[in-house]
């Protein structure tokens, strides 16, 4: 009998999810992936602010802005606007103004989640299957902050890792039709 629950931090549950939530919109695995780790990168950054663990400077500000922009677009994906770029090979979401790319996000989903990954990525992508994309997309982070990994608030809870139970994501699945 496989395992219900995974001991895991949020970050990797974040890409999985959002890498589902982006594959169920139409995007293809690689372009999902990308995205995923996109989403996830953006929340980390934001959550690192909010806690005072990373702080922008004026100085990394300007050096941004000194960039060189190619056609940059932005793509909502679990309600978060990543910013993203065609490549030859698709959409890759950004990191500094590098594409991400979708082989080193399955390496990390690979190293985080181990021999769990499978049954965790079809028990997300049931969930995802029990909506439709133009609900999925509204609902995706809502449905995340329903199944994520429990952990401590403020700084102990940076990096900590909590049960992913995948019973719960079958669980919201068959609600589907009650989640607002």
């Amino acid at each position: 009998m496989a395992k219900k629950t995974i001991l895991i931090n949020r970050a990797p549950v974040l890409t999985l999810w959002a890498s589902v939530v982006a594959e169920r919109l139409g995007f293809v695995k690689d372009e999902a992936l990308s995205l995923g780790k996109g989403v996830a990168g953006l929340t980390a950054q934001s959550k690192g602010r909010r806690l005072g663990i990373y702080k922008l400077v004026p100085k990394e500000i300007k050096k941004a802005r000194a960039e060189k922009r190619g056609e940059e677009f932005l793509v909502e994906v679990c309600g978060r606007p990543v910013p993203a770029i065609n490549t030859a090979d698709g959409v890759r979401a950004l990191n500094k103004n590098k594409p991400i790319d979708p082989e080193g996000a399955e390496r990390y989903l690979e190293s985080k989640f181990g021999v769990d990954l499978g049954a965790a990525r079809k028990s997300m992508r049931d969930l995802a299957k029990a909506f439709k994309p133009e609900e999925l997309a509204d609902k995706s982070f809502r449905l995340y902050e329903r199944f994520r990994p429990s952990i401590p608030d403020g700084v102990a809870g940076w990096g900590a890792k909590g049960k992913l139970d995948l019973d719960r994501l079958g669980t919201l699945a068959s609600k589907s039709k009650s989640i607002s």
